[in-house]
């Protein structure tokens, strides 16, 4: 019986080969497509698309959730800003899955908003209203351009983003937005009456139990989905509670478009620009990683020229979102998790996940749908949510060889310094209001912090060492295959 064949990981790499231009250049591939290059079936190719929509789902949509209320939105306009971050992140997900010219990653790769700007994002639109999401989206624009700009020259500093920088920022994401899971599960509205009450944290807890038992008990594409799941459980159960707001769906209209600019033409900050900048460079880390680990999952290692391709997908997708109303995108990375649980590596079935995507961004009111959602239902799941982006750093930290020379005090410093906006958030009460931007996010300041410590302590004026080992060579360990 013929031996099934297989694909070289060192065909990628050759010198001459171009897989994004041409998958069956040689005679080698001439008889059958590398599996990333296959089309399936139409019924499975929606099936397996709804699966990775499905993965991502409460992703996208919880960035928006979040900074609606916190910039002064009504929950009609945080609706359509949920259903503007569908819309965007399924055109972010062909760029990168179909792409075109050297745009694009041409792997199963899922783009979303990403969680690194929530902090950043809420600190520059507090109570500012349409005005605040105007700034945000004008800082969005000028960091997608400038990271544009950058993909080329990004692509070749990989090295400089071993896991221990990598495992530190994403361990800081996640625990920068569990209180606001916390605040979710004590109804998120601190003047509200039963702000903090025994039903609304009953809910919270409940909703926890039920995603943790689903996730236990189910198996397959119904295990991907426990957190959705759990959500409409929920929402289900909180209905005769009497905490389920049905006001957002009531004006939704059944069909429409995410109008450009929808708040106002976007306004420049430069306060504002530099921390959305410092977020594109924390993304493109974090995309860097995960292509890294994608390639190798799905046989087709990612060379120089597919991360380029990848992170000008990533930042072109940002500087487009703000037109129809969307944030800032990344890779998102329980849907690596889901390509390594599958085996199903075809990037046109995660293209077809985009098209669902964009559908869904097309139809207010399945985006209203959401907004059904009681906050402490979405607070007990969030913590689920937001914990499990903390473990995959700290999975990734696992990598870093702690151990070795000043590593731990790199993530030490990092993480602390990071963490003060959490813990003390009035420790910079008495530095300029510009500067709060930046040092209000725990993300940013302790990415900044990881990066400048990781060279000083590794790289200026010592010597590489004789044999590194390969997770100190590349960041590729360090993607997290947990959800984003």
């Amino acid at each position: 019986m013929a031996a099934t064949p297989r694909f070289r990981n060192d065909a990628v790499a050759a010198p001459d080969a171009d897989p994004h231009l041409d998958p069956a250049r040689d005679s080698a591939s001439a008889d059958r497509k590398h599996p990333v290059d296959e089309t399936l079936p139409p019924l499975r190719m929606f099936t397996s698309g709804l699966q990775h929509v499905a993965a991502m789902y409460a992703g996208v949509v919880a960035p928006p959730m979040i900074l609606g209320p916190a910039v002064g939105l009504t929950p009609k306009e945080t609706a359509f800003l949920m259903g503007a971050s569908l819309f965007t992140a399924g055109l972010a997900t062909l760029l990168q899955t179909l792409g075109f010219w050297r745009i694009g990653a041409r792997l199963p790769f899922v783009n979303g908003v990403s969680f690194a700007g929530v902090t950043p994002m809420v600190a520059i639109g507090k109570d500012r209203g349409h005005d605040g999401i105007a700034v945000i989206f004008g800082a969005i624009i000028v960091a997608g351009l400038l990271g544009f700009l950058l993909a080329p020259y990004f692509c070749k500093l990989v090295r400089f983003f071993p896991p221990v920088v990598t495992g530190t920022v994403i361990t800081l994401i996640g625990v920068s937005l569990l209180p606001v899971a916390f605040n979710w599960s004590q109804g998120g509205h601190a003047t509200a009456d039963d702000y903090g009450s025994t039903t609304n944290i009953t809910m919270a807890a409940v909703t926890l139990m039920i995603v943790l038992a689903l996730r236990k008990l189910l198996r397959g594409f119904l295990q991907q989905i426990a957190i959705l799941l759990g959500l409409v459980v929920g929402t289900l159960i909180a209905i005769p509670v009497g905490i389920t707001d049905f006001g957002a769906i009531k004006g939704a209209d059944l069909v429409g478009f995410p109008t450009p600019f929808h708040f106002g033409a976007p306004q420049f900050e430069a306060a504002a620009i530099v921390s959305m900048c410092i977020v594109m460079l924390v993304c493109m880390t974090e995309s860097t990683a995960d292509m890294l680990a994608l390639g190798r999952i799905v046989d087709r290692p990612a060379d120089e020229r597919t991360i380029e391709g990848g992170l000008r997908a990533d930042t072109l997708g940002s500087a487009i979102s703000p037109l129809f109303n969307g944030f800032m995108c990344s890779a998102f990375a329980q849907n690596i998790g889901l390509v390594a649980m599958t085996k199903v590596r075809s990037r046109f079935v995660v293209a077809a996940g985009g098209g669902i995507l964009i559908v869904l961004g097309l139809v207010p009111v399945a985006a209203s749908v959401i907004a059904l959602v009681p906050l402490p239902v979405l607070g007990g799941a969030g913590i689920v949510l937001f914990g499990s982006v903390a473990a995959s750093g700290i999975q990734t930290l696992a990598t870093a060889a702690l151990e070795k020379g000043e590593n731990a005090l790199i993530v030490a410093a990092a993480v602390g310094i990071g963490l003060i906006p959490i813990a003390a958030p009035d420790f910079y009460h008495a530095f300029p209001k510009d500067a709060l931007v930046v040092l209000d996010s725990g993300i940013s300041t302790g990415c900044v912090v990881a990066i400048v410590l990781n060279l000083a302590f590794n790289h200026l004026g010592r010597k590489p060492d004789p044999d590194p080992s390969p997770q100190e060579q590349s960041p590729a360990a360090a993607a997290p295959v947990a959800a984003h």
